[in-house]
Parts: structure tokens; C-alpha cells; sequence
């Protein structure tokens, strides 16, 4: 199905490619012109309007406090924008393969022209082989037209994303689009690299959200994660009670 919407922007560089479209309250970018893959309201230009990007902050119930964030994938800059707006003092390195995506992100998608937001024009897997920043959280959501990277399931480049996170570092990988072989592929890989150390949910649309924790899962309580849930959503503008209560119950908290 095509994206309804008047398109006010259409370019193509050298990996296909790139619609804007714009509806009464909503501005989408895709690659296709099928599927969404930002979505910013006009009403709230730094919310999270697809579930799952709203799903994968659940890595930062874990989180004591949040220094630096690293987002392999800056798309329209969606998660970019939230995370910045929400923590004052937040570092943000966005990872974006296709500098045309970027330049369309500032230019359609109100992206902050702020000194804590850094953009990196590289290739995922090259950034995370060599960078030399630690991150309380890395997002990891790198699709194109056809649907999860392949460059996401390598065991390189899990073990260099599990390598960039701080000591209570989360990774956060969205799964999406993915076959049942490629599937696979990744679960055994991630439990290669971080052995028990992993929470995953579904949510709305097929989204699988894995959390992947560089050390052991932090032992919290119900009442203390419950808390950590409500104090972010109303910091974040989240429903992120909803994921506390989630991975309460995961974890069979008391």
C-alpha cells in the first residue's frame, strides 16, 4: 500500500531513493514510498510517533544516568530528537550511511542544529569497529527498502557494539521484516555475544525489541523499576510505564 500523503520532496542518490511526504498533521519519510520509515507530527516535532521507537527507550529503565547515546541509523531523527529534548546534559552520536538521509533529516525533519547532536557520515559497521566513544545505550536499527541489514547480524559487529557501551551499557536492537533463517541467525549470535544477559518483547507491527546488557541485568525491584517507568515518561512524553510493567513481568519481578 502507498504512503497517502502529498510527496514534497523525492531525490535519489547513489543507494536509491529518498520520499518525503506530508499529510494534514504528519511528515513521513520512506524509502519505497510503502513503508514508514520516520514519521514526525507537525504538533510535536521531537516525539516518538512509531511504537517502536517508542519500545526501544525501554533500555533506558536501566540506565542509572545517561550521559551518551550512540543511534546507528539517524533516519529523519526521530529517536535523535527525543533523546536531546528530554536529557539537558545528553550526547547523541548518530550513525547515517547515506548523507543525503542527513541532509534531508535537517532540512524537512527540524533536526537541532546543537553542539551534543554528532552526526557521523559512515557505514555502521566501520563506525563501530573503530570509534573510540563508550555509550550508555546504543539503538540499533539499520533497515533499507528490502528490510533489516544484514551488516546488523554479524558477530563483529555485535562484539563491537557490546565493546563501545559503558560498564551498565544497554544495546537495543529493533527487529523487523526479518526472515526466520536471518532470525535465527542473529538469536544465536546474540547469545554468543551476551550469553543470558538479554530481555526481548514484541510490540505493535511485529517489532521485536531485544535489550542487551554488556554486564549482568541490573537486579531491580518492581516498585524500583515501576518508578524509573513513571519518572521517564514524564520526562520522555512516553508511555514508558507500560514497558516497566512489561519487563516486570519478564523477569517475574516482585
Amino acid at each position: 500500500m502507498d504512503i497517502k500523503g502529498t510527496c514534497i520532496s523525492s531525490i535519489v542518490d547513489e543507494h536509491g531513493p529518498i520520499y518525503v511526504y506530508q499529510t494534514r498533521t504528519a511528515r513521513i519519510l520512506s524509502f519505497d514510498g510503502k513503508i514508514y520509515q520516520s514519521c514526525m507530527k507537525l504538533n510535536d516535532i521531537n516525539g516518538l510517533n512509531l511504537g517502536y521507537t517508542q519500545a526501544m527507550m525501554a533500555g533506558l529503565l536501566f540506565i542509572p544516568s545517561v550521559k551518551t547515546a550512540t543511534i546507528m541509523g539517524l533516519g529523519a531523527g526521530s529517536m535523535a530528537k527525543n533523546l536531546l529534548s528530554s536529557f539537558a546534559e545528553l550526547n547523541v552520536h548518530a550513525i547515517e550511511y547515506r548523507a543525503a538521509v542527513a541532509e534531508t533529516a535537517k532540512e524537512y525533519f527540524d533536526l537541532p542544529d546543537t553542539a551534543r547532536l554528532f552526526i557521523h557520515i559512515d557505514d555502521a559497521v566501520n563506525y563501530m569497529k573503530n570509534t573510540d566513544t563508550k555509550s550508555d545505550i546504543i539503538f540499533s536499527d539499520l533497515y533499507n527498502s528490502e528490510g533489516m541489514e544484514p551488516k546488523q547480524v554479524q558477530s563483529s559487529y555485535l562484539r563491537d557494539c557490546k565493546n563501545a557501551l559503558n560498564e551498565q551499557g544497554v544495546l537495543v536492537l529493533n527487529i523487523c521484516h526479518t526472515g526466520l533463517e536471518l532470525r535465527q541467525e542473529l538469536d544465536e549470535l546474540l547469545a554468543h555475544e551476551f550469553e543470558n544477559r538479554r530481555l526481548s518483547f514484541e510490540v505493535a507491527g511485529g517489532n521485536t525489541i531485544i535489550l542487551a546488557f554488556k554486564n549482568d541485568i541490573p537486579s531491580m525491584t518492581r516498585e524500583v523499576l515501576l518508578a524509573k517507568g513513571q519518572s521517564l515518561q514524564e520526562q520522555m512524553n512516553i508511555s514508558m510505564e507500560r514497558y516497566a510493567n512489561l519487563l516486570c513481568d519478564i523477569q517475574d519481578l516482585n
